[in-house]
């Protein structure tokens, strides 16, 4: 997602199975609107600033804002090694390596380019959840999805492939690995279930812990105070993501997947890449070519057999 790091369904409660209201729905566009931003603010900041430099001011203020908010509502970040260790893979692997890989990718592709491939992140999440998990193995119908989505993916490189851009050959590789991190992300984080942590807890202490990994090699490689100064729009795109795409997002998801569910809260996946796209498009001069529209076209298609709900939806219609 997206994004824009995507907080873990799974360390919350069972999802709810209904229909969303208009409030609902209303949410689930910002929330997509929000984290299709998160593309737009990216390409301006990395024109300025370097990779890990955004990605710490991304993490670091989110993090100063969420420790205010629970230490507002009187919350006790726990401090068991386990659960600090927990944070710190969260932290990495949902915020560190995945940021840091769209970013850098972002300096090749356009961002309504790098939004679609990570739209793959539920692709990823079903097959590491397959992986990692006894009572989430893939569906025959899930295999099919995965197959369709795999397929847009290889419509949407295979233009770089054949132009033999190799920087943009590799910042696509590194949207997909940043998906797969994601994906891991998603099947580890269930283990939060048991432990009584509430979600806003859990991502108070993965871009806590996020930060502490990003600032020594901030000082180390990026060296700021060597870099000339940024423009007021680059300071404003990271000061946007960290707040509005990050701390903001999460509260937003939470609300969503608190009345709505998990099942249709993921529905924002496929809203995110034409939010991306359309901010690119009328902010940044951006445009997609026709094997980039064709392969949004195949990972959406996947994407919705895997849900399974339009099908389901269309097959009882068509029953006596």
């Amino acid at each position: 997602m997206v994004c824009c790091a995507r907080p873990v369904a799974s360390v919350t409660t069972p999802a709810i199975n209904r229909q969303m209201h208009a409030l609902e729905w209303g949410m689930l566009l910002l929330l997509a609107i929000i984290w299709g931003g998160s593309f737009f603010f990216n390409a301006v900041a990395v024109r300025e600033l370097p990779v890990l430099t955004i990605v710490l001011g991304r993490v670091g203020i989110a993090a100063v804002i969420l420790l205010l908010v629970i230490r507002l509502k009187g919350i006790e970040i726990p401090r068991a090694p386990g659960l600090l260790w927990a944070f710190a893979i969260m932290g990495l692997f949902n915020n560190v390596l995945p940021f840091g890989l769209i970013v850098w990718a972002q300096g090749y592709v356009a961002s309504g380019q790098a939004a679609i491939l990570n739209a793959t992140t539920p692709i990823f999440a079903a097959i590491m959840a397959h992986l990692m998990t006894n009572d989430e193995k893939i569906s025959l119908r899930q295999i099919a999805g995965i197959l369709v989505g795999i397929a847009g993916v290889a419509v949407m490189m295979g233009g770089a492939v054949r132009e033999e851009a190799g920087g943009v050959l590799a910042a696509q590789c590194a949207l997909l690995g940043a998906s797969l991190s994601y994906g891991f992300v998603a099947a580890y984080g269930r283990r939060f279930r048991g432990l009584g942590v509430s979600p806003l807890v859990t991502a108070t202490g993965q871009v806590s812990m996020a930060s502490l990994f990003l600032l020594p090699l901030v000082l180390l490689i990026d060296r700021p105070w060597t870099l000339a100064a940024p423009s007021s729009d680059a300071i404003l795109a990271v000061i946007a993501i960290a707040v509005i795409c990050t701390a903001f997002a999460y509260g937003l998801y939470f609300r969503i997947l608190a009345s709505a569910g998990a099942t249709n809260l993921s529905l924002v996946t496929m809203l995110v890449p034409a939010s991306a796209i359309l901010l690119g498009i009328m902010f940044l001069g951006e445009h997609l070519l026709a094997h980039h529209i064709a392969g949004l076209g195949l990972i959406v298609a996947g994407l919705t057999v895997m849900d399974g709900r339009l099908l389901d939806f269309v097959l009882r219609g068509v029953r006596p």
